[in-house]
């Protein structure tokens, strides 16, 4: 009954919260300096944090003005509550919740669209943030530049009016550009998707925007993008599942306020990032972030190790009848596979990185944590877009250097066994872009060893399929999986 007759998070109730649970800042005292495209769960609770924390570490105003390119549902949602929200971390034993203000506005790209044009031109904002996924990128597969023939791009090439773009890439270029023309004021644009070198492919596809537009003066933004804006790369990292309704009912129980935009987070949370901004920022190192002159190794390490084992304990887990990450730890094999995974991969790793048996303890202890439902069919979905980038690279650095290569083969049979057609879908629930092309390698033969290397080809990975012992090794381990056993 208490989440039903309390009152809504807002200004007006923030004296209703206990002191230590209220933003780190009065978000009354901030003012808009960057702005956000992608106004997600995961957004509130790691960047948003970072910058709350550092604006009230470094003592400037820096406040986000989040938009969201496509629902206005968490607009409306968030504007409701002007904005404050909570985020609760889930530890294994306990949780903590607090409110955060950062958010000081949230917009919807095409109904608040010259209100985001003002900001992208405004001297004042200085930095922008992205997490609008890999597929907001619009990039060639193979090649990472824009694929202009892609249905939305080409209208918005083609569109009259910078409010009728509807792509982040375009109205991100529109308004680079735009800010050229009326001041020029030099601005960094930080995606914080996880894709490798984030930073240079989203500035691949925004160049190539401006390249491909009628712009008469085209030529001209390319020259002021090359000396006046920083893409630099990152890399963020913190598990943030979906908000459930229990969850909502815990922060109001812990606020005594009704939430409708809270999130949840595990408690660990990392930002590096290269240090190579245009102009002023937040002081984000004062809660934690790191700024180095390469963010490779750290990108490379995380990508193999934490990504690569999500894959392979999702597609293992499903296998076995798990529903999520911290169900995997809880059988006999869970953290032998984790473990197993990280000394098999730690030779691929550049030695200027993190530790990878320190990184791999701190991952079963992350993993192992009950309190984050992590759903493996939420993992292992898209998976023929994440294996190639998470295994491909490790596979094909092991197999050149004659290693053994035991674990990524379970875990790629444990992928092959997953992508079989059932009632029209995936077997296991998931879902891919490429869910019939790969169906359709189960239907055209019953031979395992012909499967997998089908499957490896529609990956674009023909290589791989043409490596005998590792085609082989791989069809193996299919027999015990499609019984539910996981042989580590």
């Amino acid at each position: 009954m208490k989440t039903l007759t309390a009152p809504s998070l807002s200004r007006a109730t923030l004296d209703r919260i206990a002191p230590e649970l209220r933003p780190a800042v009065d978000p009354r005292q901030l003012r808009p300096r960057i702005v956000h495209f992608g106004l997600g769960a995961f957004h509130r609770a790691h960047q948003a944090v970072y910058t709350e924390n550092a604006a009230a570490r470094g003592g400037e105003p820096w406040g986000i003005v989040a938009v969201a390119p496509n629902s206005t549902r968490v607009v409306k949602a968030m504007r409701a509550q002007d904005c404050l929200y909570s985020v609760t971390e889930r530890h294994p034993a306990t949780t903590a919740t607090r409110a955060v203000g950062s958010i000081v506005d949230a917009l919807g790209l095409r109904p608040d669209a010259e209100r985001v044009d003002d900001l992208l031109a405004d001297p004042d904002v200085t930095v922008l943030t992205l997490t609008i996924t890999e597929n907001g990128h619009y990039r060639r597969p193979g090649t990472g530049e824009l694929d202009t023939g892609a249905p939305l791009i080409a209208a918005d090439l083609a569109a009259r009016r910078t409010a009728d773009i509807t792509t982040v890439v375009g109205r991100l270029a529109a308004g680079l550009a735009a800010r050229m023309r009326v001041n020029g004021a030099p601005i960094s644009v930080v995606s914080c998707d996880n894709m490798a070198a984030n930073g240079a492919a989203l500035g691949t596809v925004v160049r190539g925007f401006v390249e491909a537009s009628s712009w008469p003066d085209r030529r001209a933004v390319l020259d002021w993008l090359a000396t006046s804006v920083a893409f630099p790369a990152t890399i963020v990292d913190r598990i943030v599942p979906a908000t459930t309704d229990a969850d909502r009912a815990a922060a109001c129980s812990a606020l005594g306020v009704r939430d409708e935009v809270a999130v949840v987070g595990e408690p660990y949370r990392q930002w590096v990032l290269e240090d190579s901004f245009a102009g002023p920022r937040p002081p984000w190192e004062l809660d934690g972030a790191l700024f180095v002159p390469d963010v490779g190794p750290y990108q490379l390490t995380k990508l193999r190790l934490l990504n690569g084992s999500h894959s392979a304990m999702a597609y293992l887990g499903a296998a076995a009848g798990c529903a999520t990450i911290a169900d995997v730890m809880a059988t006999g094999w869970g953290e032998r596979l984790v473990r197993a995974l990280g000394a098999e991969l730690a030779p691929t790793l550049p030695a200027d990185g993190p530790n990878p048996a320190t990184y791999t303890d701190d991952l079963v202890e992350r993993f192992r944590n009950p309190g984050m439902r992590h759903l493996l069919r939420q993992i292992g979905s898209d998976g023929s877009r994440k294996i190639p980038e998470r295994w491909f690279g490790a596979l094909r650095s092991l197999r050149a250097a004659a290693a053994a290569t035991p674990t990524l083969e379970l875990a790629l049979a444990a992928w092959a066994n997953a992508t079989r057609p059932a009632g029209g879908e995936q077997l296991f629930g998931t879902t891919d872009p490429a869910a019939a092309e790969l169906a359709a390698c189960w239907h055209e033969t019953s031979d395992h060893e012909d499967t997998i290397r089908r499957l490896l080809s529609v990956l674009g990975a023909a290589d791989l399929a043409g490596d005998g012992a590792l085609v082989s090794g791989t069809a193996a381990r299919l027999p015990a999986l499609r019984a539910g056993r996981v042989e580590i």
